[in-house]
């Protein structure tokens, strides 16, 4: 019985979010805005604190490419990311206005079993939606509004929203094109940006969370990215590795090793240590 009673709450059907596209435009971005926002400074706080304070205490794992940050540089991209946030923040009018004129509508009751299957569904998305506006970013009509992220050669958490506001309105658009196919739920759209900010700091920590280096898999995503911002091309994934190979665009291993080495041995002032 009492397993029968946990299988049955599981599957219960509860209302959530009904009421978003009754909030009146203002609060709809004022609540967005906070949203990303209190994801970018948490995540990246926590992120910063285990990779740089935490984690190399405890003997667990290596920072990835240990040059010195450019002069300035966390500073540049929390500035450039509160913009991101912004633009993130003042995009949520879009799927807002989606559901406003009836081209998408929330689940108004779904499983909470619904409601996992739609999350798988969403972070696959992502990762498709990433890897394809990661590859026009770097193609020659849309490169230069890559070019402000890339400035960060080496990858803090700070530089996940540090994007240029064109880039920052093509990754915003993911949850666009699934609203327009099927109604999903509210808490499935809420985690979107959750497990993309998540998965982002792992991508742009710059450390390698393993004991035993090459860390494979998704703890490797860390390693692919770094190699990404040190090579420029290249390793345009997020997650997960399998765009990647079906586009032969994987980076070696060593592909940034003799990079790192010169700008170690290098005492330009780009390879300063930020304060």
């Amino acid at each position: 019985m009492a397993s029968g009673a946990v299988l049955s709450n599981f599957t219960a059907p509860v209302a959530w979010g009904t009421g978003f596209a009754t909030l009146p435009a203002a609060q709809v971005v004022a609540l967005g805005v906070a949203y990303f926002g209190l994801l970018y400074f948490v995540t990246g706080g926590v992120t910063w604190l285990l990779t740089r304070r935490v984690l190399p205490a405890l003997g667990w794992g290596r920072l990835l490419d240990p040059r010195a940050l450019a002069p300035g540089q966390v500073r540049r991209e929390m500035s450039e990311s509160v913009v991101s946030v912004l633009i993130f923040g003042v995009g949520l009018l879009l799927p807002w206005a989606l559901l406003q004129v009836g081209w998408a509508q929330l689940a108004a009751q779904a499983s909470p079993m619904r409601v996992a299957i739609e999350i798988a569904v969403l972070f696959l998305w992502n990762e498709l939606h990433f890897y394809v506006n990661h590859r026009m970013l770097h193609a020659p009509l849309l490169r230069r509004f890559h070019g402000d992220h890339h400035r960060s050669q080496v990858a803090t958490p700070w530089s996940t929203y540090a994007l240029h506001p064109v880039e920052a309105l093509l990754l915003g658009s993911v949850p666009i094109v699934p609203m327009l196919l099927h109604d999903f739920t509210f808490p499935a759209l809420v985690c979107l940006p959750v497990f993309s900010i998540m998965l982002n700091n792992l991508g742009h920590s710059n450390y390698e969370f393993s004991r035993t280096p090459s860390a494979h898999g998704w703890l490797g995503a860390s390693r692919r990215h770094h190699l990404h911002h040190a090579c420029y091309n290249g390793n345009y994934g997020f997650l997960l590795e399998v765009f990647d190979r079906w586009a032969g665009s994987v980076l070696p291993p060593d592909s940034a090793d003799a990079r790192i080495r010169a700008g170690r041995d290098s005492d330009a002032p780009a390879t300063t240590r930020a304060r």
